[in-house]
């Protein structure tokens, strides 16, 4: 049975005894079908077809499903990985910590390599043994299993952010410059890169620490639910309302609502959320009398709102209202030797579910200079599949490169040059152009005819770029 709006359900709990929720996203309905049969005694399967029904079926349940199988060829584009990356994109935009597992026949490395980055935790070639497939589930719910005992211990910690690079260190002095002030603070910050940790720290620092934190996930209910999880409803309200509920401005008391991927919030409904930031009032669905909120807002988002402002998606007064304060969660590509530190942490995080391994110097120097696109998730995702491939053993470089997207590392290094504020097309392209003019010149022995017909150009054409470059001709 669907809980009913406003029930507050934790999408990490479930009944003991029952079975976890499995959405598999596949437009074969033959192969959807037999999965579902097969998976049928462990788990309780949802089947969608496409990308819209994958999200809709995941925010009709309650809660979030953590675990997900999705095929990359999905309509319209079946031969083309890119809508099955989207659905990875959006369902972990949904619940950052679901297990998404790829089972697809589009099982070229790059594909394998790009989806692990995005925050997949397993890539499964079609077609697959169901004894392996159902092994390779039972694995992530222990990986849940070892993930939801880690706050017990971990809750009381005042500081739950790992590294001490030089961008964390800043991040910590603004947290406590901000942490007892009663403005809203925006996070801002890539996919992956822990900005519910920050929350929760500016929490625990403030004056309201012994208060509530909740926290809201605007991706993971449709605008209406949403609504009503936020301001509650009255009984009657709408189909399925049989009592009143309080929303989570009225739970959050004097504490914090935390408001994650704000940046999905939906448009007919910002108003609302700009009258709560700036008087307080806001009123339940079904209601004609105001009510008040002491909630302190933190949001976070990965998206560029200020553009989400200029194409209209995102109001401009609620974004400066948001945004009184902000904080700037680093990539992981920026922290220097944080990757080793969070590689320690995973690696004793998950000590009870998998035996530690090593990394071997060439590994290692390889680790410490991986972009990860997919910061911290990624990170964490990479520890968990080393340490069930290679138990207790020494990792070598060959076997790391298997695991690192070669793609969006590229990228990534691509995107560091741009922003560094030195960057010269045009140089970039002459350095190029010098190498490839050098080593024809070298293979040919100086020869320009024969110089020009490796490079594919016309001996005029190469003398005059020798002639621009300044290359000497012995």
């Amino acid at each position: 049975m669907q809980a009913e709006p406003g029930s507050h359900t934790d999408p990490s709990s479930r009944p003991a005894n029952s079975r976890p929720n499995l959405l598999l996203v596949d437009d074969d309905p033959l192969i959807a079908e037999s999965l579902a049969f097969v998976l049928r005694e462990r788990f309780t399967v949802h089947i969608a077809t496409t990308r819209p029904e994958a999200l809709a079926a995941a925010r009709a349940l309650e809660p979030w499903p953590t675990l997900a199988l999705v095929d990359l060829g999905l309509p319209p584009t079946p031969h083309d990985p890119a809508e099955g990356f989207a659905v990875i994109d959006e369902l972990l935009a949904g619940n950052p910590s679901m297990k998404i597992l790829v089972l697809s026949g589009q099982s070229e490395l790059a594909n394998i390599q790009h989806a692990l980055s995005l925050g997949a935790v397993d890539f499964i070639p079609k077609p697959c043994e169901p004894a392996l497939l159902t092994a390779r589930l039972t694995h992530q719910l222990k990986i849940i299993e070892a993930e939801d005992e880690q706050p017990k211990s971990t809750a009381v910690e005042d500081d739950p952010l790992i590294g001490e690079s030089a961008p964390m260190r800043a991040l910590r002095d603004e947290i406590d410059r901000y942490a007892d002030t009663p403005f809203p603070v925006l996070i801002e910050g890539e996919s992956g890169t822990g900005k519910e940790l920050v929350a929760a720290m500016l929490h625990r620092r403030c004056d309201r620490a012994s208060e509530p934190f909740l926290t809201v996930n605007c991706a993971a209910f449709t605008p209406e639910l949403l609504e009503a999880q936020l301001f509650g409803h009255a009984k009657g309200a709408f189909t399925g309302a049989t009592q009143a509920r309080s929303g989570f401005f009225e739970d959050a008391g004097k504490g914090t609502l935390f408001l994650d991927e704000i940046g999905e919030f939906p448009l007919a409904l910002q108003p609302k959320l700009l009258r709560v930031l700036e008087n307080g009032d806001f009123y339940r669905v079904g209601e004609t009398h105001a009510r008040t909120s002491q909630a302190r807002i933190i949001a976070a988002t990965n998206r560029d709102l200020m553009l989400e402002t200029r194409e209209r998606r995102f109001r401009q007064d609620l974004y400066h209202r948001l945004g009184v304060l902000t904080l700037k969660v680093p990539p992981l590509r920026n922290r220097d030797a944080d990757a080793l530190a969070l590689f320690e942490h995973f690696q004793h995080m998950y000590a009870a579910t998998m035996s530690p391994f090593t990394l071997d110097d060439a590994a290692r120097e390889r680790w410490l200079s991986y972009s990860f696109p997919g910061n911290v998730r990624e990170l964490r995702n990479i520890v968990i599949r080393l340490g069930a491939k290679y138990p207790g053993q020494a990792i070598g470089l060959a076997q790391l490169e298997l695991e690192l997207d070669q793609r969006s590392d590229v990228d990534a290094q691509t995107i560091e040059r741009l922003v560094d504020g030195r960057f010269s097309l045009d140089e970039m392209l002459g350095g190029w152009e010098q190498r490839y003019i050098n080593a024809a010149l070298r293979l040919s022995n100086g020869n320009l005819s024969e110089a020009a017909r490796l490079l594919g150009v016309n001996r005029t054409t190469l003398y005059s770029r020798i002639q621009r470059l300044g290359t000497k001709l012995d």
